[in-house]
C-alpha cells in the first residue's frame, strides 16, 4: 500500500485529496486499486506517507483494535475502512435489501461447495476428435443418415475403441462417460433396442462408408498405395448361431475348433490403414479367397497396374499367383514348405548370405533384434530369396528333431514288418517308402532308403553332410516374387510388412474385442465386425499421428493415461437460496496435455456451462421470475 496525492479542478477551483492505493495483479498486468479515500485528511510530510501506508496494512492484517493503535492517523484510516466493509456485508446478507439485486457479486459458502456427476472424458475426447478428423460425420450425412443415427454410430464405434461391451451394456457405459457432453445430446433414456436397430441401419451402408473413408484417409495422410497387404483370420461365436449361414466350423486361429466361426479377410496399405474387408464362411480355405478379394478391391477402391500384393504361404499356390498376374499386379509371397524344401539344394553352395540391417525399435531402443540373413536367386519365373532368422532357428530345430524321431520310429517299424514277412511284395514296400518320404519331407531328404529284393533286406543310411547342411538352414523360409527389380533386402522388407495385418487382427481381437461374437442374426454379425474395422480406423489414425510426431507408443498406453481426465459439475451454494452448477472439464495433467499436443486436439474437451437452481422455497430462479440473475465477479489471483 501507499498514499497517492490526487489533484482535480472543478468550477475554476483546485482541489487536493489523498487516497490509499494498493497494487494488484490482473490478466492485463499490474494495476492499482483504491483501498479508500482519505478525503481532506492531510497526513504527515510526504516522506512519511509510505510509513503510514505500511502501518495501516499491518493494522488491517493483524486485526488490531482501534484502542491498541498508537497513531491517531492510522486509527482514523482503519476505522474508515472497517466502517465501509461493515456496510457492504450488511447489504450483502440482508435478503430484503433493495440494493441486493444490483450487487455485481455473490457470496459462496466454501464449506458447502461440492462436485457431482464425474464422467470420464479424456479417451472419448480423443476418439471423438479422430472421428471428426476422418470426416465420418460428413460421410454418414452424405449417405442419408439422420442426426440420431450419426450420434449412436459414433457412440458405438467409440465404445469399441475405448471399452468394448455388448449393445445391452453399452447404455450404461455411455452414461459413465462425458460423451453426451461432447455431442451435446441426452443419452439418459437410451436403451439397447435402439442400438440394435442402429446396427440394422448401418448394415446396407457398410461398403459405401468404407469406400468414402478410405478415400478420406488417402487425402488426409497422403498414403502410399503401391503395396497391398492381404491376410485372413477367424473369429468364433458363442452359441449355435443357426440364423447365420456363414457360421461354420473350420480351421480356428483362435484355437476354438469347438465353436462355429467366420473368416475375415482384411487388406491394408503400407501404412497399416484398412482398404477393404470381406467376410467369408467359417470353413473357407485361404487359397479360395484371393480372387474374390481382388474383385472386391477393384470395385471399392480401384486396383492400379503395377501394385504389389503381399500374401502369406496359405495363398502361395500357382492359381492364386496367376490371379494376381492376370490383373497386371505383382506379388511377394512366402513359398509353401514343400517348395522351400525343393529349393534348399539350390542354396547349398558356398556363397555367403547377406545380413539385413535392422534398426532397434523406437519403442524399445534396448531391444536386441534377431539377425536375418538373405540370399538371392533369379530365374526366368522370378526372384527367389532364402531368409534365415535367428529367432526361428530354435523353432525349426525342434520341429526337425521331432520329425526325425518319428521317421526313425516308422523306419524301424517298416523293417520289422519286412523281416517278419507281413510285408513281402516289392512294389508295396516301395510304396511304403514313398509314403514315408511324403510324410516327412523335411528330414527324409537326407536319409537313403533301400530295399534289396534278392536278399529281402531293407536298410536306411544317414547322409551326414546333407544333414549338416540342413541344420545350417534351420530358421529359413523362402520368399518368391515375379518382380525382377527387387533386391534380397527389399524383398524381405516388403514381405515383413505383412505383420501389420497380423497386428491389426490382434488389435481387433484384443483391445477392440471383436471376439467372441454374441450376435446370431447375420446382418448384425457382419455389422459388428464392421464396427470393429471402423474402430481400428480410429486406432491407426491415432498411432499414425503420433508416429508422424516421432512418438512411438500404442493406443493402449494412450488410453490408460487419459482415463483420469474427467468432466464434473461444480455446485456453488449462494447466500440467496440459489445454487450455481458449473459443468466443465478438469485441468488435464502434464502427461495428458502432452498427448493432446501430439494429437493436435484441444486441452479442454468442452466449453463450460452453468445453470441456476433454487434451494429454498422463497428463492426464485426461473427465467420469468429472475429478470436480473446474479452475476459472478471474477478476480485475478
Amino acid at each position: 500500500m501507499y498514499v497517492r496525492k490526487v489533484i482535480s479542478s472543478h468550477g475554476g477551483k483546485r482541489y487536493v485529496k489523498f487516497v490509499l492505493v494498493e497494487s494488484v495483479r490482473t490478466p492485463q498486468g499490474p494495476r492499482q486499486r483504491v483501498v479508500c479515500s482519505l478525503g481532506d485528511l492531510h497526513p504527515r510530510p510526504a516522506t512519511q506517507w509510505l510509513e503510514l501506508a505500511h502501518k495501516v496494512k499491518a493494522a488491517l492484517g493483524e486485526q488490531l483494535s482501534l484502542k491498541g493503535t498508537s497513531d491517531p492517523e492510522v486509527d482514523k484510516v482503519v476505522r474508515k475502512i472497517h466502517a465501509r466493509d461493515e456496510q457492504v456485508r450488511s447489504q450483502a446478507t440482508d435478503g430484503t435489501s433493495a440494493r441486493q439485486e444490483s450487487l455485481p457479486w455473490i457470496l459462496i459458502d466454501p464449506l458447502r461447495v461440492s462436485t457431482e456427476q464425474h464422467r470420464e472424458v479424456g479417451t472419448v475426447h480423443v476418439g471423438y476428435q479422430m472421428w471428426k478428423r476422418l470426416g465420418l460425420d460428413e460421410i454418414l450425412t452424405d449417405i442419408g443418415m439422420n442426426q440420431r443415427t450419426r450420434e449412436l454410430s459414433c457412440a458405438m464405434v467409440l465404445n469399441r475403441l475405448i471399452a468394448p461391451c455388448s449393445e445391452h451394456a453399452m447404455p450404461q457405459w455411455i452414461e459413465r462417460t462425458a460423451l453426451g457432453d461432447l455431442l451435446s445430446t441426452d443419452f439418459s433414456s437410451l436403451i439397447d433396442e435402439a442400438l440394435y436397430r442402429n446396427l440394422d441401419r448401418l448394415y446396407p451402408q457398410r461398403v459405401e462408408i468404407e469406400c468414402r473413408l478410405s478415400a478420406r484417409e488417402q487425402s488426409l495422410f497422403n498414403l502410399d498405395q503401391s503395396v497391398l497387404l492381404y491376410d485372413l483370420t477367424s473369429t468364433y461365436f458363442e452359441g449355435q448361431v443357426r440364423q447365420t449361414p456363414k457360421a461354420k466350423r473350420g480351421y480356428s486361429r483362435d484355437h476354438r475348433p469347438d465353436c462355429k466361426q467366420l473368416v475375415v479377410g482384411l487388406v491394408l496399405n503400407r501404412d497399416g490403414f484398412p482398404r477393404a474387408h470381406e467376410i467369408y464362411e467359417g470353413n473357407t480355405q485361404d487359397r479360395a479367397t484371393v480372387g474374390t478379394m481382388l474383385d472386391v478391391l477393384d470395385a471399392r477402391v480401384g486396383l492400379k497396374v503395377g501394385q504389389t500384393v503381399v500374401v502369406d504361404r496359405g495363398m502361395a499356390f500357382d492359381e492364386n499367383l496367376q490371379q494376381i498376374i492376370d490383373r497386371k499386379l505383382h506379388y511377394v509371397v512366402a513359398a509353401r514348405q514343400p517348395e522351400r524344401d525343393r529349393w534348399l539344394a539350390e542354396f547349398d553352395d558356398e556363397e555367403q548370405f547377406e545380413p539385413v540391417i535392422r534398426k532397434p525399435s523406437p519403442r524399445n531402443p534396448l531391444q536386441k533384434k534377431s539377425q536375418v540373413l538373405v540370399k538371392l536367386r533369379r530365374t526366368d519365373n522370378g526372384t527367389y530369396v532364402l531368409c534365415i532368422s535367428d529367432g526361428r532357428v530354435q523353432k525349426d530345430r525342434a520341429i526337425r528333431e521331432k520329425h526325425e524321431t518319428r521317421l526313425l520310429v516308422d523306419l524301424q517299424k517298416l523293417r520289422v514288418r519286412i523281416e517278419k514277412g507281413s510285408l513281402r511284395k516289392a512294389d508295396k514296400i516301395h510304396e511304403a517308402i514313398g509314403r514315408l518320404k511324403e510324410r516327412y519331407p523335411r528330414v527324409a531328404r537326407y536319409y537313403t532308403m533301400q530295399y534289396e529284393s534278392d536278399t529281402k533286406c531293407f536298410s536306411y543310411t544317414l547322409d551326414t553332410q546333407r544333414k549338416q547342411r540342413a541344420e545350417a538352414l534351420d530358421g529359413s523360409y523362402l520368399l518368391r516374387s515375379d518382380r525382377m527389380d527387387l533386391s534380397a533386402d527389399e524383398a524381405w522388407r516388403t514381405y515383413v510388412l505383412l505383420t501389420r495385418v497380423e497386428n491389426a487382427f490382434r488389435a481387433m481381437k484384443s483391445p477392440l474385442e471383436g471376439r467372441p461374437i454374441f450376435h446370431h442374426v447375420e446382418r448384425r454379425v457382419e455389422t459388428h465386425i464392421f464396427l470393429c474395422v471402423l474402430a481400428y480406423h480410429l486406432l491407426i489414425t491415432i498411432e499414425k499421428t503420433l508416429l508422424d510426431r516421432g512418438v512411438h507408443t500404442s493406443w493402449e498406453s494412450v488410453r490408460e493415461t487419459l482415463q483420469t481426465h474427467q468432466v464434473c459439475t461444480i455446485v456453488l451454494p449462494t447466500n440467496r437460496g440459489l445454487e450455481l452448477r458449473i459443468r466443465r472439464a478438469s485441468t488435464p495433467e502434464p502427461a495428458q496435455r502432452q498427448i493432446y499436443d501430439w494429437l493436435a486436439v484441444p486441452h479442454q474437451p468442452m466449453r463450460p456451462t452453468h445453470q441456476w437452481s433454487a434451494t429454498k422455497p422463497g428463492a426464485e430462479c426461473s427465467d420469468q421470475k429472475i429478470r436480473n440473475p446474479p452475476k459472478i465477479q471474477h478476480y485475478a489471483p
